[in-house]
């Protein structure tokens, strides 16, 4: 697996908490989309203990591992939640509201998607970082696609 970045390893510990995806945004790349689009991909978020949670079609919601609807993560975007009231229980406790939210709806590749779910948790705690207070799927889409750190390039071409 090729790697980049000086903390950047999916399969050991990325960040100083000890879970691979504590705290982080994640993407990964569609098949064919995003070879087209390369800003265009899968969005994520992972719980405080590093599961990742992804809207993955239409009344399902993933929240049981580290991989998600297209594999592996291949971006990780690190949040610094040192400011946010509550700390990780609130993270925690946003992602489980937006993840019964989304276990409600139909997925829509255009307006109700995966990116969309990323932002419903956010927007619930409030958290303002990276100069953002309001998160919508465009503002997630070009904060991934320009900060977030690779963790494989392997995934953007499988």
């Amino acid at each position: 697996m090729l790697v980049v970045g000086p903390t950047a390893n999916i399969e050991g510990t990325m960040w100083d908490d000890g879970h691979p995806f504590a705290f982080t945004i994640l993407w990964s790349p569609i098949p064919v989309i995003t070879w087209l689009f390369p800003f265009i991909g899968h969005m994520g978020i992972g719980t405080s203990e590093g599961i990742v949670c992804d809207f993955q079609g239409p009344y399902y919601v993933s929240d049981r591992g580290r991989s998600m609807a297209f594999g592996n993560p291949t971006r990780a975007l690190k949040v610094d939640i040192s400011s946010l009231d509550g700390g990780s229980e609130l993270w925690d406790e946003c992602i489980r509201q937006a993840n019964a939210e989304y276990n409600t709806r139909i997925h829509n590749l255009f307006c109700d998607n995966c990116h969309s779910h990323v932002a419903y948790a956010l927007n619930a705690m409030s958290l303002k970082a990276f100069g953002i207070q309001r998160w919508d799927m465009v503002k997630l889409c070009f904060l991934t696609f320009f900060k977030a750190r690779f963790l494989s390039l392997r995934g953007f071409v499988a």
